[in-house]
């Protein structure tokens, strides 16, 4: 079992991830981007959560075909920014009523994306549990406001409840942030300026729990829904049937593709 990732953070923790990481081969970005945090500025403070839960998308120009790809026919209006540099946020609706978020990756013009899946909340879990409706919920100890520290008055069972139902889901942790498609479309992750960010503090994902996509019709076989093994925010825990793989400690940008990037995807088919 993985152990918790959770570590108190500052309002804005680490440092801005730079382009080249997210211009390597998505397959490869989305494992590393576990244990980054997701922050977006208000004007109240920051709200900050860490990545736990991520599946990658493949691009037009990949020998291995993927029609769930939203760029899998190519540059639309509605896709534009997946075509664009990498390190961007792609925020679409579902069903008229909630949003998801993808950042995009690989060279400009290949449009491979990184699906959010699910966060760990950190910083600014008052105003998350409002942006979500979730009145019904215990006051969170002050301690969690903080950034989850050793509260003896609520459970840790109470926690991992709260921190799941706050942004364990790709729509979940959307409504929490307060993101949308008019507000934060097209934003570019790495600008020390944006009101939406993707930083890294340090912590390391090592151990990575590899299974099929969820939630699309195709080309669910596809083994690219990458998790923290065991992790209490990961949506969809009936679905974690899978592999574990141990990523790397060098940089992204450093790594080189493999010659033929669709044996990498058929090892974990089995």
């Amino acid at each position: 079992m993985e152990a918790k990732i959770q570590r108190p953070v500052k309002k804005t923790s680490g440092r801005l991830l730079k382009r080249a990481f997210f211009e390597s081969p998505v397959e490869r970005v989305a494992p590393r981007l576990l244990g980054k945090i997701l922050a977006r500025r208000t004007r109240s403070g920051w709200l900050a959560g860490r990545i736990v839960e991520v599946e990658a998308y493949l691009g037009p120009h990949h020998e291995t075909a993927d029609p769930a790809a939203h760029s899998h026919r190519g540059p639309t209006p509605r896709n534009q920014v997946l075509f664009g540099p990498a390190g961007h946020a792609y925020v679409y609706s579902i069903y008229g009523l909630y949003y998801c978020m993808n950042v995009s990756c690989e060279k400009e013009g290949q449009a491979g994306s990184v699906l959010l899946r699910a966060l760990e909340p950190l910083v600014g879990l008052d105003q998350m549990a409002r942006n979500r409706g979730l009145i019904d919920l215990p006051p969170f100890p002050q301690t969690a406001r903080k950034g989850w520290g050793n509260d003896e008055t609520a459970s840790k069972l109470a926690r991992d409840r709260w921190a799941r139902e706050l942004t364990g889901g790709p729509s979940r942790l959307c409504q929490a942030l307060g993101l949308t498609r008019a507000a934060h479309n097209g934003l570019d992750l790495l600008d020390p300026d944006s009101p939406l960010q993707v930083r890294d503090d340090g912590v390391r994902v090592r151990r990575v729990l590899v299974t099929r996509r969820i939630g699309i019709r195709h080309a669910a076989e596809l083994p690219l829904r990458f998790a923290v093994p065991a992790h209490h925010c990961v949506s969809g825990a009936k679905s974690l049937t899978g592999k574990c793989i141990f990523v790397r400690a060098e940089s992204v940008s450093t790594i080189k593709p493999s010659p033929s990037r669709s044996i990498q995807l058929k090892q974990f088919q089995s």
